[in-house]
């Protein structure tokens, strides 16, 4: 009998890609050993902002964050799949599809998504139908790591659940500074890659204020 396939799947606003995005999801591919990994934009995101960037251009800078690497079309893809439904993008609903094309799902978020599982919409879904997979940076502090000790606790406890630890780099960046760097006419060049920057300069995304998003 083959082996059931592995599917990742790394989904976010991608508000814009980063490379810290970029340092997960390659951890997450290759840490796991995958055989395949989505990362995923979400239409309407249920938790997290967008920047109010039409979900169109967020996936093409998705694209263009992660096409550079080794495995980009190779066991790497960026997916369409929750862009393309016309409703909020919930885990659960995603994760129930690819559950039934016959994957072994994993689901990797980040810290604070880790700590927050247990208010997402079906976590009991979400956990009976993937691994999550978490993101630990070199440098949490104690505290951080306490608290995701008790989440990995209480999910044990809860749901029978075995998350799994993805170690990378600290890269001390996030979609929001970024935005806010943008907005305000700062220099962001090193916290994204340039086809990314080169998109946003091309289709005016996140303006400097008083100045209008070209849409």
């Amino acid at each position: 009998m083959a082996l059931q396939k592995t599917l990742g799947i790394y989904g976010g606003t991608f508000s814009p890609p980063h490379i810290g995005h970029v340092s997960a999801g390659l951890a997450f591919l290759r840490q796991l050993k995958l055989d395949r990994l989505m990362v995923m934009p979400t239409r309407i995101p249920p938790h997290k902002p967008d920047g109010g960037i039409d979900p169109i251009h967020r996936l093409r800078m998705t694209q263009l964050a992660f096409e550079d690497a080794p495995e980009y079309g190779e066991t790497l893809f960026v997916s369409d799949w929750e862009i393309t439904r016309q409703s909020v993008s919930y885990t659960a609903d995603t994760l129930r599809f690819f559950h039934m094309q016959g994957y072994k799902l994993y689901f990797l978020c980040g810290t604070d998504m880790f700590l927050s599982l247990d208010s997402w919409y079906r976590p009991d879904v979400i956990f009976s139908l993937a691994t999550i997979a978490y993101v630990r940076r070199e440098d949490e502090t104690p505290a951080i790591r306490q608290m995701i000790e008790d989440a990995k606790y209480n999910y044990r406890i809860k749901y029978n659940a075995e998350p799994v630890e993805i170690v990378t780099k600290p890269i001390d960046v996030s979609s929001s500074e970024i935005r806010a760097g943008l907005e305000s006419g700062g220099d962001v060049s090193g916290l994204l890659p340039p086809a990314v920057l080169d998109y946003i300069r091309e289709h005016g995304l996140y303006p400097p204020h008083g100045k209008e998003e070209s849409k």
